[in-house]
């Protein structure tokens, strides 16, 4: 099977890219360069794609081109801008990103006969804020009063729109939420700022520490993300999906923070941003009961669980180890769970 990411060079595209082919499938990439110190760096992930493609996917003629020139069987659209700061700072190239680059990825693959399943990737940003405690279902509206936030529900809608409208291969819309797991350097991710903070004896600044998230680690992210991929594949198709973890993995900024710190024998404490930082939703959780009943997905690694699997890996690395090396332990150790 030949699979097409785009943003491949990304954390997730990176841990996706190496599952595949640890399966023996052929895997191409569309994308920008990595960030410094990226998994796709470090793990030489270059050396196992078959086509591994720079292209920003706000051009739609190269974009369009590139799907049609690789002719994958299946397409997983991760490329984003996917940073919540950085969409105040640049919203003009989140808008445009993620919203008319999915729009350039939907023509692209509708172009391309030999895609048999497509895969668009969201965020649990896409829906309507209320800081409701229960988590939200596929049929809630959606919205976003930050850029990103916006630019992901205009993606969802968009891609909603796009295959109702126009001939397309099976489709589902996912939606998942804040997901960890080593080798993440994204700027502003809670997790690798953890790491660096507690592995040097300082102690972390938190903007939110009161913030509530699913906590997700990234391997029962994608492994929801292939198993859509095989009901897709199989015949059936669901137009939206949620992807997160169970209540007992809703916790705070502040709670992640302690764990990470007893995780590595660390002196516990944090110091909360008193700087003005611009609006973050407070509370925010996912309801996944349609792929437990669809799919028979669940998470395999609870709240500690994750967080522990994440700060082993970065021990692990700093210890010495490849990056290439633990991240195929760690999925391999995941199918067998």
């Amino acid at each position: 099977m030949h699979y097409l990411i785009t943003g491949h060079t990304g954390f997730k595209g990176a841990w996706l890219t190496m599952w595949l082919t640890s399966l023996g499938h052929k895997v191409s990439g569309i994308s920008l360069d990595p960030i410094e110190n990226a998994l796709f760096t470090t793990a030489n992930l270059s050396e196992l794609v078959d086509n591994d493609l720079r292209i920003d996917i706000r051009n739609a003629d190269e974009t369009i081109s590139a799907i049609k020139s690789i002719e994958p069987d299946v397409v997983f659209h991760l490329a984003a801008q996917p940073l919540v700061r950085e969409s105040y700072l640049d919203p003009r190239c989140t808008f445009e990103t993620n919203a008319m680059g999915t729009l350039n990825v939907l023509e692209g693959v509708s172009n391309t006969k030999s895609v048999k399943a497509h895969v668009v990737i969201t965020t649990d940003k896409v829906y309507r804020n209320v800081n409701q405690i229960v988590g939200y279902v596929e049929s809630d509206p959606l919205g976003g009063d930050d850029p990103y936030s916006a630019s992901k529900a205009m993606a969802d809608i968009l891609t909603h729109s796009w295959v109702t409208s126009f001939p397309s291969p099976p489709t589902t819309i996912v939606r998942a939420g804040n997901v960890i797991g080593g080798g993440d350097e994204s700027k502003d991710r809670l997790m690798p700022d953890l790491i660096r903070a507690y592995s040097s004896g300082s102690k972390p600044i938190l903007r939110y520490p009161n913030a509530v998230r699913p906590w997700q680690h990234v391997l029962d992210c994608l492994n929801g993300y292939l198993m859509i991929a095989d009901h897709l594949l199989a015949g059936n198709q669901l137009p939206s999906i949620n992807i997160g973890p169970d209540n007992e993995s809703f916790k705070k900024v502040s709670e992640v923070a302690d764990e990470v710190a007893q995780q590595y024998s660390a002196e516990p404490g944090w110091q909360e941003d008193i700087a003005v930082n611009p609006h973050e939703a407070g509370l925010l959780a996912l309801d996944a009961n349609l792929a437990k009943k669809n799919l028979d997905w669940h998470d395999k690694l609870k709240f500690k669980e994750a967080i522990h699997w994440t700060t082993e890996w970065y021990k692990s690395v700093n210890s010495g180890l490849l990056s290439d090396e633990i991240s195929l332990k760690q999925v391999a150790k995941f199918i067998k769970i």
